[in-house]
């Protein structure tokens, strides 16, 4: 019975000898690795940037093998740790500012920001200007008339001309 118990505690010590030699031969794990880059990171960045190639294609959901290679490079870029903002730089000092889905505010971009709100408020300012005088007032209740006055707008000489046609025809 202590030969069986021997062999139980020597096979365990043999397995526990084999697992810290495995544990020390494997490599330690760095603090500053940084975790792999996922395709929502990489959506959300290509989203903000347009096909150079497509006509008004978000990067995010071109098809096209340039786009594909691009949303590869944003993958190595933010595995090396750019953020978006470096991202965007580098595509916009590659193909200029007509890939980004926002343009910057300044130069003539300015006016992509400035125009449209001054557009509606002149139209809003022209629609003011020509439906306020249709808009009108309700005239003021007139006095009732009195009840001469009532017979003389009775005996008007329109009503009496109309009543002689009438009778002409009847």
């Amino acid at each position: 019975m202590r030969a069986r118990w021997l062999w139980v505690f020597l096979l365990l010590l043999a397995l526990l000898a084999a697992l810290v030699s495995v544990a020390e031969g494997a490599p330690p794990a760095q603090a500053g690795t940084p975790p792999a880059v996922t395709d929502d990171q990489v959506n959300a960045v290509a989203k903000g940037l347009y096909c150079p190639v497509c006509e008004n294609t978000p990067l995010d959901v071109c098809p096209t093998l340039a786009c594909i290679q691009w949303r590869a490079t944003i993958r190595e870029k933010l595995a090396a740790g750019w953020t978006t903002q470096q991202i965007n730089d580098y595509f916009v000092a590659q193909y200029g500012e007509r890939v980004l889905a926002r343009p910057s505010g300044r130069g003539l971009n300015v006016l992509v920001w400035v125009i449209p709100p001054l557009v509606i408020l002149a139209g809003v300012a022209l629609l003011w200007r020509f439906l306020l005088p249709m808009v009108r007032k309700p005239a003021p209740a007139a006095a009732p008339l009195p009840a001469a006055a009532a017979r003389d707008a009775s005996a008007d000489e329109y009503a009496q001309r109309l009543e002689a046609e009438l009778r002409k025809r009847i």
